[in-house]
């Protein structure tokens, strides 16, 4: 029979759990998962980038997005693939994003409606915008503009921002305004709108920014809140009155249009912005590295022109101000949505 002295079976014991705790010690070493970092960065990218669009192909966003993407892959001396994942409103393809390996090698395009908008519009969302998400880049923000039926506008004699409110003011019950669709960014504009002046109006919501805007043209409605690019043609051909920006700041596209704040309006700042997003969870030197090479491509003439194409204002960011400014978005669209009690589903 064995004996085993207590006191030398506790030793052994003891001896045992610390070179345990030593080996466990060498693996979880900060040390080593920094350089591991490091080295995950100085690497980076050795393969492919997907770059997932959540609209169908063709439209605006896949557009820029591939003549970025090009840039981009000529700055990283890696390919960078687009791919198109549309439905629900943009829910579904920014989802495949969240899930997707914290690595950098799965980016998407966040967009106002996916980041700030939706999340108030959906009972249910497929992830949290606030945590699912490390922001890369802020590409753009399109002002929308108030633009008004003209023979509306030029029988009530309206001019500015100023004679349309009080016009309003007595018969904005009779007056129709149109958008492309509940939860849209120009029905949540004329929400803005109306709970920022007092007014009243009634919403017409339409399948899609051109049908409203057709009604808009045939006085079937009597002002929109439409996307500039989209009522550039009508408004510098005078088929509209146009009479603010909606955004904080003019457009260089209608420099001696005002904005709304500059109309009277206070708060008001609605825009349909874009930019770069990544899974939470990034390391920090690859977002750099990606912030860097995405604004350098914003720099390209090719680029340039297919974002004024859009109407768009340059506004590229760094990491940090694109992920203050996306959660500062997602509480202002809190308020409107909650306050004009709008629900997709």
């Amino acid at each position: 029979m064995i004996s085993l002295n207590p006191s030398s079976l506790k030793k052994k014991i003891s001896f045992t759990l610390a070179l345990s705790c030593f080996g466990l010690a060498l693996s979880f070493n900060p040390l080593s998962a920094n350089h591991a970092l490091a080295d995950e960065a100085a690497n980076y990218p050795n393969k492919t980038i997907r770059f997932v669009v959540p609209y169908p192909p063709g439209g605006p966003l896949d557009a820029a997005a591939r003549q970025l993407g090009e840039r981009v892959q000529e700055s990283l001396g890696q390919s960078v693939v687009v791919e198109n994942k549309a439905g629900a409103g943009g829910n579904i393809g920014l989802s495949t994003v969240a899930q997707a390996k914290a690595d950098g090698y799965t980016l998407g395009m966040g967009a106002v409606a996916t980041m700030a908008i939706n999340p108030w519009l959906y009972r249910s969302m497929p992830f949290d915008p606030a945590k699912d998400f490390a922001p890369v880049i802020l590409l753009s923000n399109v002002p929308n503009v108030l633009i008004l039926n003209k023979d509306f506008a030029t029988e009530h004699k309206i001019t500015d921002v100023k004679t349309l409110v009080d016009y309003l003011a007595k018969h904005g019950a009779e007056i129709n305004y149109s958008s492309g669709g509940n939860g849209s960014a120009g029905h949540l504009a004329g929400e803005l709108f109306k709970k920022r002046t007092g007014v009243d109006m009634l919403h017409i919501p339409y399948q899609g920014a051109s049908p409203a805007k057709l009604a808009l043209l045939a006085n079937q409605t009597q002002l929109m809140f439409d996307n500039l690019a989209s009522s550039l043609p009508q408004i510098q051909s005078d088929e509209v009155v146009a009479l603010a920006v909606t955004t904080k700041e003019r457009s260089s596209f209608l420099a001696d249009l005002p904005t709304l704040e500059e109309s009277g309006i206070d708060n008001f700042d609605i825009g349909t912005w874009f930019g770069v997003v990544s899974p939470a969870g990034t390391p920090t030197p690859i977002i750099d590295k990606l912030n860097k090479a995405y604004a350098e491509g914003m720099q390209d003439e090719r680029v340039q022109t297919q974002m004024r194409n859009m109407g768009s204002d340059l506004a590229p960011s760094s990491a940090q101000d694109f992920s203050s400014y996306a959660q500062s978005e997602l509480e202002k669209y809190k308020e409107i949505v909650q306050s004009a009690d709008i629900k997709l589903d």
